[in-house]
């Protein structure tokens, strides 16, 4: 027989005269291929074991022949062949009962708990992306839902895939003549919801383990929501990013968006892990605040009149004050951070600024910890971590996705994780990178859009510069300019420069920013009076620097930017669900 394409060999010690005592008498077992599966024969036999597919289950006995080259043969010596193999096969088959009893146990208290309007379901992915790609669960009865991606029909059979969003992968159905739902199926096609009822088999076709059979004697398919398949927006054919973005509440079934959604889920499940496993307390930070964290205005005013003009918003303040939708989450944690130690925020943010670049969204959410009793090199150390950790956990969990992210989108997504996943970063200081940058421009190897110079901000294309090219790896710039920085950054000793670091991405740049906080309170409302901010909007801030005042340090990451990095999308109006920008805030 031919084996299968998980086959083991085991060899079992014995003596030579054992051996070829197995010439006297042969006997061949076709046996089902189970994982982990251990044969102990009699002491004294020498045997060799290969384990075939799965449904060959038959003992046959003969004359003398050698062992084939990847045949699938017990030799057993003597008269006792036979028995010895009716025996581990009836054992064999006991094991492999008690494997797929775990598999399907697994697979059951993994499958989604709250179907019972379709009677209980598994999904797709408890099936297609375990080990084995589902070959454990050969001929189990299973009932998955979900929405047609094809319907091909044939003479004798329909070939039907369907994808429930629980994996990039899709499940092809064969469904025979006869079978019930055949007719209701074979009138829908793209976008169709349905429950199929069948027996998961071996599949013939590239690419795929297994697949599920409905038979006439079968419960068959339900139609459970059909489509219009003339209107339907989706049909099979590869649509624009930018087309998918005007139909936002159907293009979560396309590709690329839920790729790019099971990512970002990961992502933010990685994100809590990373910051629970290390003791960091969860804060939800208010999204309506009067402080300007960045110092900059650009800030969406939050006001109960309705129409809102500048003569009634004094009188229709519902805040008492100005009130304003948060830039970032960083000022208010810090109050936590000063009492609870290790603390972190992941929350949304908005910003008003009238920019419709492929960089910059009104709505983002951004992931912001901070840490009591920590500096500049903590700082440092910790979102070096936590990015490490983000990209192992991406590439463990969304292999699938990942994979269509490569051949679709950026070819180099994979390798990129791997490097930010396994390279230590290098870090350089702000002064050091400029002069760095001004090497290349004076030899000729650059020429950049923006100067280079000593107290201006590094532009996306000298960031980049320094990773792709010059460093060939994730880089942290260090050490900014004062006067590049807001005004909370602790100001070193040279009084030129802050504690502040970015840590810049091959392929997006800035990713992260973050310094250690200025702790002490004469420094700091000088650094306010700079920058023209009022001692007394921020009089809550000061005081945490007059009662009890400790180092501490923190970072932001915007969120969208990591899930950029992560699957090689360009554009951050589709890393997220549903984007705000300027001119756009529909569905």
């Amino acid at each position: 027989g031919k084996p299968s394409s998980n086959s083991r060999r085991a060899v079992v010690p014995g003596g030579m005269a054992a051996r070829q005592a197995c010439w006297s008498h042969w006997a061949v077992a076709m046996v089902p291929s189970v994982a982990g599966t251990a044969i102990r024969p009699a002491p004294g036999l020498g045997v060799i074991v290969r384990a075939v597919p799965a449904g060959a289950d038959r003992i046959t006995s003969g004359q003398p022949r050698p062992q084939a080259r990847g045949g699938c043969s017990w030799h057993l010596a003597g008269g006792a062949a036979i028995g010895a193999a009716q025996a581990a096969h009836v054992a064999l088959r006991r094991r492999r009962q008690g494997a797929r009893g775990v598999a399907l146990r697994a697979v059951e208290s993994s499958s989604s708990s709250y179907c019972s309007a379709v009677g209980g379901r598994t999904r797709i992915s408890n099936i297609l992306n375990a080990a084995d790609g589902g070959r454990s669960l050969i001929g189990s009865e299973v009932v998955v839902c979900g929405w047609v991606r094809t319907v091909r029909k044939q003479k004798d059979v329909t070939f039907v895939k369907i994808n429930d969003g629980s994996t990039f992968q899709e499940l092809q159905i064969v469904v025979q003549e006869g079978a019930k739902g055949l007719e209701e199926i074979s009138a829908q096609g793209a976008g169709a919801s349905i429950r199929v009822e069948g027996t998961l088999v071996e599949s013939l076709a590239k690419g795929q383990e297994v697949e599920i059979s409905c038979t006439p004697e079968g419960p068959g398919i339900r139609v459970l929501g059909t489509v219009d398949l003339k209107a339907y927006p989706l049909a099979k054919k590869r649509h624009s990013i930018e087309f998918l973005r005007t139909i936002a509440h159907l293009r979560p079934r396309s590709n690329i968006i839920g790729a790019a959604s099971r990512v970002r889920n990961v992502l933010a499940m990685a994100t809590h892990e990373f910051f629970q496993e290390r003791g960091f307390l969860y804060v939800h930070t208010p999204i309506i605040t009067t402080a300007d964290c960045e110092g900059a205005g650009e800030m969406f005013r939050v006001t109960a009149a309705d129409p809102p003009t500048e003569a009634n918003a004094e009188q229709e303040e519902f805040f008492g004050e100005p009130a304003y939708l948060t830039v970032s989450g960083q000022l208010s944690v810090e109050n936590y951070c000063c009492a609870l130690g290790d603390v972190y925020t992941f929350g949304p943010t908005f910003r008003a600024e009238p920019s419709s670049t492929s960089r910059h969204l009104a709505e983002f959410w951004m992931i912001e910890p901070e840490m009591a009793f920590c500096d500049l090199k903590d700082d440092m150390d910790c979102a070096e971590d936590y990015l490490r950790h983000c990209a192992r956990t991406v590439l463990e969990k969304c292999g699938p996705d990942l994979d269509f992210f490569a051949a679709r989108v950026d070819k180099e997504v994979i390798e990129r994780l791997k490097l930010l996943a396994d390279e230590p970063f290098k870090r350089i200081t702000y002064t050091d990178a400029v002069e760095e940058l001004q090497k290349v421009i004076k030899s000729g190897e650059a020429k950049f859009e923006y100067e280079v110079a000593w107290g201006k901000e590094l532009q996306t294309e000298h960031e980049r510069w320094l990773t792709e090219k010059t460093f060939k790896k994730t880089t942290i710039v260090y050490n900014y300019p004062k006067d590049c920085k807001a005004f909370y950054m602790r100001l070193n000793d040279d009084g030129k420069t802050v504690a502040a670091m970015d840590i810049l991405c091959k392929g997006v740049g800035e990713i992260v920013g973050g310094s250690q906080r200025e702790e002490r309170l004469e420094v700091l409302d000088e650094r306010m009076e700079a920058m023209g901010l009022s001692k007394e909007e921020y009089w809550w801030y000061r005081d945490l620097r007059q009662y009890g005042s400790v180092p501490h340090a923190g970072f932001g990451l915007g969120f969208e930017r990591l899930v950029m990095l992560c699957t090689g999308v360009q554009n951050i109006r589709d890393v997220i669900p549903f984007p705000r920008f300027p001119g756009n805030a529909k569905f």
